[in-house]
Parts: C-alpha cells; structure tokens; sequence
C-alpha cells in the first residue's frame, strides 16, 4: 500500500474475534498487502495494542513464508520455555507429527499452523524441519492457556500433535525459519506498534515532531524489511530502530497522559510485549558488533 493511505486519516476497525477483525483487515486493503504494509495498516486501524500486535505477527509469517494462505497463522516451536532445537521433543513419525508445543500465540484464530520438529536420525546432531499442519486437522489439537496481562486480547495455547499429517517446507527448519522468524517478529510487531501510536498521535493531535519521529520510525522499518532477517547488517539496523523508539518513551508518555480515552491505560497495560525478546535482541546484537568491527 502506498505511504499516502498509510500515513493519512483512517478509521479503525471495531474490536472483535481475531479471526473475523484480520477478515475486515483485509477487506480494507486495496490488494493483498505486502508483509511490513499488513503489519502498518493493522496497527493504524487496531483499537487496542494486542490487535496490532496480531496484524505485525502476521505480518512476520508472511515475510518468512511468502506463500503463506491468506488466512491467519501461527508459529509453534517453543517446548519448556526453550527454542533449542536439542531442547525440542516434536518429531516427525512415520510422515505424521507427534509432539507437544507448550506456548502458541493466537492460536485459537489460526487456520494453519508452522511447526518445528526434529527430523534427524538416531546418533545424528539435532536437526529441525518446518512443518504445516491445518488447524482441526486429525491428530492436532489445542489446548486453551490463560490470558496473559499484556495483550489479553490475543490468546494463546498449548499444541497437541498425535499422528497429525503435515506438509514439509523446504529448507531447513532452524536457518531458514525458526532463527530468521524471531527477527522479522520483532521489526514487524514494531512497526505496527508504532503506527498504532502514529494513529493516536494524528486522531489526537499530538505535536508534529513527534508524529514525524513515529514516522521516520516507519521509514526505517521499511527499509530494515528489505534486508536479510539473518544478516549482521539488518540485526544492527533493527537495534537502531528499537533504541529510537527507546528515545520516545519520555515524549510519548507526555502525550499519552494528556490525551483522554482509553489509550494511555492501553499502552500502560501493553507496552511491556516489545521488551519480551529484549535478552535474545541484545544477543544478536553482540554479535552484529563483532561481525561488523564495530567494537
């Protein structure tokens, strides 16, 4: 979608079941959106973080997968709060998944689910494939968690695979999906956190200087998405990102307070989920240094 209609005057959409809000995300686009444009639009017309949240994850799987269905997804790979494929349990047995995956986000809403799974023989170095499996499918199914205090209004679930049957995506499991994936989360989800604090700033009318740093912000995530999610490069331009938008947390508090409605207490109540991969950022950081020589 082009900058004009994403940085202009739009209306959100009503709140509403993730599956049915991301069909009238959609509806509102001229065409099939490209991965960071669902992630900005989705944030511009969300009514709360957690649904912004949700169009920059499917924004993400988009990017990693981009011949993903057009309906909701989601990714599966964390099992007793690891992502070490040594750590991981799920494999594959006799062309069918067996397995358990302990933390799924908007699971409930999605169609199709992405599934890490050991595929190595016995005595072999661990080694992960990326599976599909359709949601309902024989042998899948979900278990419903708790709702978390930060983004309520996105669920989660525990995964439970029993002979499901699944489609292998090429490539392999760790290099070219579950690594790469934890990068493009973090630049997309960004970008529509952002924009929905853009949206705000314009309804609101914060001051212009802020509403161009949350756009230069966008900016930058553009062109971020054009780099390699596995590249030392693209890891130190999507650290930069994220210390500017560090630098608006003083102004941007400022203006939340004075803005009436539910925003303030919103984003108090949400704006913890962009510094839930803050450790693992800060390890990709490092190495982006040294890759760099830049210290």
């Amino acid at each position: 979608m082009p900058w004009h209609t994403l940085l202009g005057p739009l209306q959100r959409l009503e709140p509403a079941a993730l599956d049915d809000w991301y069909a009238a995300l959609l509806a509102r686009a001229d065409e099939p959106p490209q991965p960071l444009a669902l992630a900005i639009l989705g944030g511009r017309l969300a009514a709360t973080p957690g649904l912004a949240f949700f169009a920059g994850y499917q924004g993400a799987l988009r990017a990693l997968w981009p011949s993903a269905p057009a309906s909701p997804g989601a990714f599966c790979i964390t099992e007793n709060r690891s992502l070490r494929p040594a750590d991981l349990g799920t494999r594959l047995d006799h062309l069918s998944l067996v397995g358990r995956k302990d933390f799924v986000s908007a699971a409930g809403a999605a169609d199709w689910l992405l599934v890490a799974a050991r595929e190595e023989a016995d005595g072999e170095a661990p080694r992960l494939a990326l599976r599909v499996v359709g949601n309902g499918d024989p042998g899948v199914r979900l278990e419903p968690l708790p709702a978390l205090p930060l983004v309520p209004d996105v669920g989660r679930a525990r995964l439970h695979l029993d002979g499901a049957p699944c489609e292998r995506l090429p490539g392999d499991g760790w290099a070219d999906y579950a690594r790469p994936f934890r990068t493009l989360e973090d630049l997309h989800v960004l970008a529509a956190l952002s924009a929905w604090l853009y949206g705000i700033g314009l309804d609101q009318a914060w001051p212009e200087a802020l509403r161009l740093r949350l756009a230069g912000l966008l900016a930058g995530c553009a062109e971020v998405a054009r780099q390699c999610p596995s590249a030392a490069a693209g890891h130190w331009l999507l650290a930069g990102l994220f210390a500017q938008f560090e630098a608006l947390h003083e102004p941007l508090e400022a203006a939340l307070a004075g803005t009436p409605g539910p925003w303030s207490a919103l984003w108090q109540r949400d704006r913890g989920i962009l510094g839930l991969a803050g450790s693992a950022r800060a390890r990709r950081l490092d190495k982006a240094r040294t890759a760099l020589g830049l210290g």
